[in-house]
């Protein structure tokens, strides 16, 4: 009503300035404008101007129809919220899990079996929730400490090789080309290459370019790398410091040494001026600090 008063008032001049301004601001002021300017042009002999002013308000108040189309916006909204749910519960259901240990940390977490896994120092594992149960199977990229849940058949795959193991403990390492496991209770079974080795506990064995490099008996009853040291076993220097720099999250050139020549011993891994002076003093080698995070090893001259 109040629109119809006011477009009223507005085709018999009867508005204030500050009445017409407002007016004229309004979104449908043009269209009235228009109609008010071709309805001033028409010469017709009995033109009833209240009767054009009648048919335009009941034109702009007549009611549009309307389609409800609830119904089917109800439905398409529903439709995506389905096909959405389903493809994240296909997601979180069948994705990968990744679990990583970066330079410098330690992470244990525990499989869907409450198995539990350390991994050491630069290294990652990845593997399916999906019927965890029934395909207990898992890809590592470094080394990790395995305390198996029992249950169906555990494998642990490599670059390098595969374990597999029923319920028990043992540790994994694959590092270049080079593939350590040590079995701490239970059997293992070491697949590597075209060779196969079944470990019982205290038993470890080690490959190195398709060759079998070490097979003995350990007494520890886990891995020493769990408990800040660093066990070498015939490892090449380069080896050992590459697995140094991973620990302390640090950098060593040592561009000037033999990297090739072999290590055998026990090494810190919470104190890396001891870690370094063991190891520098056996090859007659001298190491010094270039920046809070750099060293540099070389020959004593």
């Amino acid at each position: 009503m109040e629109e119809n008063y006011k477009l009223a008032k507005w085709l018999s001049g009867e508005m204030t300035d500050a009445e017409l301004k407002e007016f004229q601001a309004e979104a449908d002021y043009q269209l009235y404008e228009k109609i008010k300017n071709y309805s001033s042009q028409l010469e017709t002999p009995n033109f009833d101007g209240e009767k054009v002013l009648s048919n335009v308000i009941a034109a702009k108040n007549k009611t549009p129809k309307v389609i409800d189309l609830k119904p089917n916006w109800f439905l398409r909204i529903a439709a995506v919220l389905v096909i959405g749910l389903g493809l994240l519960f296909t997601f979180n259901t069948f994705s990968s899990s990744n679990e990583v240990a970066l330079n410098g940390k330690q992470t244990t977490f525990l499989l869907p079996d409450n198995s539990e896994v350390t991994l050491n120092s630069g290294s990652e594992i990845e593997y399916k929730k999906w019927n965890w149960d029934e395909n207990r199977n898992l890809n590592l990229d470094g080394e990790a400490y395995f305390k198996v849940a029992k249950g169906k058949k555990f494998e642990v795959n490599t670059t390098l090789g595969k374990v597999a193991v029923l319920g028990t403990q043992f540790n994994v390492k694959a590092r270049n080309n080079r593939f350590d496991v040590t079995c701490f209770e239970g059997r293992v079974k070491v697949n590597y290459k075209n060779q196969e080795v079944v470990l019982t506990k205290g038993k470890t064995v080690s490959f190195e370019n398709d060759v079998k490099i070490i097979e003995q008996t350990v007494s520890d009853s886990k891995p020493l790398w769990t408990s800040n040291e660093m066990l070498f076993e015939k490892e090449k220097l380069v080896n050992v410091l590459e697995e140094i720099q991973r620990q302390y999250d640090i950098t060593i050139d040592a561009t000037k040494v033999n990297s090739e020549q072999l290590f055998s011993g026990k090494i810190p891994s919470n104190n890396i001026d001891v870690a370094l002076q063991s190891l520098t003093s056996i090859y007659h080698l001298k190491y010094s600090k270039s920046t809070n995070s750099k060293y540099v090893i070389e020959e004593i001259k």
